[in-house]
């Protein structure tokens, strides 16, 4: 099979690319930020602040399979297209609720229970995990629509991923600013700690975030061209052959008797759980990393607060300088040995930590490290995603929102855990917190990584691959329809 990337202009790949630009600005304050603002700067307990990230990875976790299984069912807006409709229901609600997360609920004031500010930012975190649902599956589910050759899949993906971690990086360099000019106008010695003070600061992040989202949004809207689901004659298939590569179809269905496989029928596949595990322990150790890290360098290393805007930096240029390297990686040496060097990435850094309690200025290489590993994880395991669904693309979105039902629902549970085991009550922490977040840290990648690592040898044993189970009663129903 030719590589239908050649099929695919420059132009095209980055407008697919920064279709997610959006998603990935906000998905970084939200994991990286969440916490440390409700809990370091609006003064909630650890609890409360725990629950809003659990709401949130729980509508998250609802709303995935669900909008999975619509966009692979609803023809779309007109000649729109399905995954783009969808995409643009999901951009809209992102843009409406992102802002009033990350500030302070309004006509609050010192004297407001807490528990209502709580009730007050559930609504638009529910429809703000909607939204940011439906952008990532229809974005998603575009790739196995897009490109066919496997190798094509995983450049595609390296491209999605290399915005990704450009977005992280513009949240980081941004915030980065922020904090700097608000230390060159505070004369205050306390300056370096986080409290309502900076409640602006996370407020300016949060709509320069959105405004430069939506510019990336609308690019991905303009450039990228959906096929559109059409049943060939034998006499339009001659004129099909005449037409240009790009308005050709990017994937035909093989001509074979093979029977498509639907929601339901994903159910009954073993490959189908092999590949949501090893992408549920991904998302565990990208996502825990990343909303930990802050907590660990303010309350373990004792670091300024610049520092969680500098470490999460480092680790996203590490992680952008990986992918470029994925790609003849992942084809030299296969996508499972590449997963396991990514795994041996992220022990190191767990290692590290485990062994150096007060780091200091050696935490930018142990950034590194997780950075690179964490980039490596998640651009292999979504390849991997894309090699289950193959060729059914009629039910791809119901795969991907699985698979994103399942990471949601685990780091929701995770948290919620973690937070409920935090020594502290209150949003003051005392010398037990150095060590509680040292070992989640320790625990939240190498204890992590060592689940995946089982989860990939399955996929060693048994390859990811279609199996014979359920098929059968699949082509019985087409006949009947036939």
């Amino acid at each position: 099979m030719s590589d239908t990337m050649s099929s695919l202009p420059i132009p095209r790949r980055l407008s697919y690319a920064v279709g997610h630009f959006l998603n990935d600005l906000c998905a970084s304050m939200w994991f990286t930020y969440l916490l440390v603002f409700y809990h370091s700067v609006l003064g909630f307990q650890n609890s409360y602040a725990g629950v809003l990230l659990l709401v949130g990875q729980i509508a998250d976790a609802i709303s995935t399979p669900l909008v999975g299984y619509e966009s692979d069912q609803s023809p779309g807006c007109g000649s729109y297209g399905k995954r783009k409709t969808w995409h643009l229901v999901g951009t809209l609600s992102v843009m409406l609720s992102f802002a009033f997360i990350f500030n302070q609920c309004l006509g609050c004031n010192s004297l407001t229970p807490q528990w209502v500010s709580l009730t007050y930012f559930i609504p638009f975190i529910i429809v703000f995990q909607f939204g940011w649902a439906a952008t990532q599956i229809s974005h998603l589910s575009l790739i196995p629509e897009l490109v066919t050759c496997e190798h094509a899949k995983v450049e595609l993906t390296a491209y999605r991923y290399a915005f990704t971690v450009v977005a992280n990086i513009t949240v980081y360099a941004v915030a980065f600013l922020l904090f700097h000019v608000q230390a060159g106008e505070d004369d205050d010695p306390l300056s370096d700690a986080l409290g309502p003070a900076d409640i602006p600061i996370f407020r300016n992040l949060a709509l320069i975030v959105l405004g430069i989202g939506a510019v990336f949004s609308l690019i991905f809207h303009l450039g990228t061209k959906e096929r559109l689901g059409k049943v060939e004659t034998e006499g339009d298939e001659g004129r099909e052959e005449e037409e240009e590569g790009e308005r050709r179809p990017l994937l035909s269905r093989p001509k074979t008797n093979s029977p498509l496989l639907q929601w339901k029928c994903w159910l009954q596949q073993p490959a189908f759980y092999q590949v949501a595990l090893l992408y549920m322990c991904t998302r565990l150790m990208v996502n825990l990393s990343q909303t930990y890290i802050s907590m660990y360098l303010i309350n373990t290393l004792g670091l300024p607060k610049k520092y969680i805007a500098t470490i999460p930096l480092v680790m996203y240029l590490s992680g952008f300088i990986s992918t470029f390297i994925m790609k003849p990686l992942s084809k030299r040496i296969g996508k499972c040995l590449t997963y396991f060097m990514g795994l041996l990435l992220i022990l190191a850094f767990s290692s590290w930590v485990l062994m150096d309690i007060r780091m200091g200025q050696l935490v930018y290489g142990a950034a590194m490290l997780l950075g690179a590993g964490s980039a490596t994880l998640l651009v292999i395991s979504l390849a991997m995603t894309a090699d289950l669904i193959a060729d059914q693309t009629q039910s791809g979105a119901f795969v991907y929102g699985a698979m994103s039902f399942t990471d949601k629902f685990a780091n929701g549970v995770a948290v919620m855990v973690i937070q409920a085991l935090h020594p502290c009550h209150t949003s003051n922490c005392c010398p037990a917190c150095v060590w509680f977040y040292h070992y989640v840290m320790v625990i939240v990648t190498g204890g992590v990584a060592v689940v995946a690592t089982l989860a990939l040898c399955s996929i060693l044993i048994w390859p990811i691959k279609i199996r014979p189970r359920g098929l059968p009663e699949i082509a019985e129903d087409e006949a009947r329809i036939n």
